[in-house]
């Protein structure tokens, strides 16, 4: 059966007359009659009694009627959907961040993408910047944002911006009334940063590695609000990339300059092999817009 064929019984079924069926198809009655015919031979049986004068369902055309009916109506349902995902009228997205980027820039991004998309909706999953990778590579989402990645991927990397690590230090430090700070100053002081096998502190350690000197860790956390917190405590220093810089000033903690700061882009990741919905695709339009 085909749409086409199941449209015109049910508009043969409804008026019980080819004629009026013809003027709602818009087809002619030689069109409609084979098109009834292919759909009868097609399924092995008559679905109307037909004379010169009336039109009838037959046992079999009365039983097709309502599964016509439904089947009709699903069609309908499901090409309404889909141009109104592709429109943009509905829909979701989903995306992973990493969480210095996830609690920081990405709520007025998807502000801006609420005001234009009302109606699609996003979801958003906050992991480590190597889980990333992972859900995009699983497809478990179609868009990250994280570091450039530091080995060779399958993943395509579109970067929006340069980060810079900065300083984070108590308020009531001695090096709070500084304007920048280098590497061996900072160093001096106990040190706070996120566990291994965390992209940040691999950059720290490769950074300071390759300028012959070694990350004093005194202590170690999973997220960067906590390292914040512990710096605002008074317990040590810390260098975070650049976009914490406002969450730890809100968790109580000055950030400085960095001299021979350690820098890394920070983009989107997609799979190159998979298509984005166009949900995701006004996203990713969104995000290089931003930025």
């Amino acid at each position: 059966m085909t749409i086409k064929q199941i449209r015109a019984f049910l508009a043969v079924a409804q008026s019980l007359s080819f004629a009026v069926a013809c003027e709602r198809l818009h087809l002619s009655q030689s069109a409609l009659s084979l098109t009834i015919k292919a759909l009868e031979e097609g399924l092995g049986g008559r679905l109307f009694s037909r004379n010169t004068r009336n039109v009838a369902l037959t046992a079999e055309g009365e039983s097709l009627l309502p599964l016509a009916r439904r089947l009709i109506a699903d069609w309908d349902n499901a090409e309404d959907e889909m141009r109104q995902r592709f429109s943009l009228q509905r829909g979701r997205v989903t995306l992973a961040a990493m969480p210095s980027f996830a609690g920081n820039l990405l709520p007025p991004i998807l502000k801006t993408f609420r005001a234009r998309y009302p109606n699609v909706n996003v979801t958003v999953n906050d992991v480590i910047n190597e889980q990333v990778l992972e859900m995009v590579r699983d497809r478990q989402v179609e868009l990250g944002v994280a570091f450039e990645p530091m080995q060779s991927t399958s993943l395509t990397f579109t970067p929006l911006y340069m980060d810079r690590f900065v300083a984070v230090v108590p308020q009531d430090s001695a090096l709070a009334g500084r304007n920048e700070i280098d590497w061996q100053t900072l160093l001096q002081e106990p040190f706070i940063t996120l566990q291994r096998p965390s992209t940040v502190r691999v950059m720290l350690e490769e950074h300071l590695q390759a300028r012959g000197m070694k990350l004093p860790v005194e202590f170690e956390s999973h997220q960067l609000a906590t390292v914040g917190r512990m710096v605002a405590s008074g317990l040590g220093v810390s260098a975070v990339p650049a976009l914490c810089a406002e969450q730890m000033l809100e968790l109580g903690a000055c950030c400085l300059t960095l001299n021979d700061s350690v820098e890394r882009a920070i983009g989107v990741l997609t799979d190159p092999g998979n298509d984005l919905s166009a949900a995701a695709q006004a996203l990713f339009d969104i995000l290089k817009a931003e930025h």
